[in-house]
């Protein structure tokens, strides 16, 4: 399964504007959070995982999603490619991440607010958590 960049869209007219993804199915959803960083530019992650999708949107703000698919889950290798994605609230979309991959996120503004939807359960989420060194992979900012 490839990761995947739902796009969204903005109607605008004299009453204000709507935003909408309306292509993103809720199927397999069982939770939602968001994340807001007490500041921005700095790297949040890695944090990977073997059964869970995520799903990426930014509420406010811009932000990076960098995804990586590790090649072992203990000691994966250092020099794997890294793929970068950046959300806006003004070009609204949805980025799945399927299982078997691990992501980072860094705030592009001070107002950014990162919606995140997950397949998995929070009482089962610490069986299936995998969390890397900050400076494990690299992202590009």
């Amino acid at each position: 399964m490839d990761i995947k960049y739902i796009k969204g869209g903005l109607h605008v007219d004299k009453r204000g504007v709507i935003s909408f993804i309306n292509d993103f199915d809720f199927k397999g959803v069982e939770r939602f959070y968001t994340i807001r960083a007490h500041g921005f530019g700095k790297i949040r992650g890695w944090v990977g995982h073997r059964r869970e999708h995520k799903w990426f949107t930014a509420l406010s703000g811009s932000i990076i999603i960098a995804v990586v698919r590790p090649d072992g889950w203990e000691t994966p290798s250092h020099n794997l490619e890294v793929k970068q994605f950046v959300l806006s609230s003004i070009a609204p979309g949805v980025l799945h991440v399927p299982p078997g991959h691990a992501t980072a996120s860094v705030m592009l503004s001070t107002d950014a607010h990162l919606g995140i939807f997950s397949s998995g359960k929070y009482e089962d989420a610490a069986n299936d958590d995998y969390r890397f060194d900050v400076n494990m992979w690299k992202v590009n900012l």
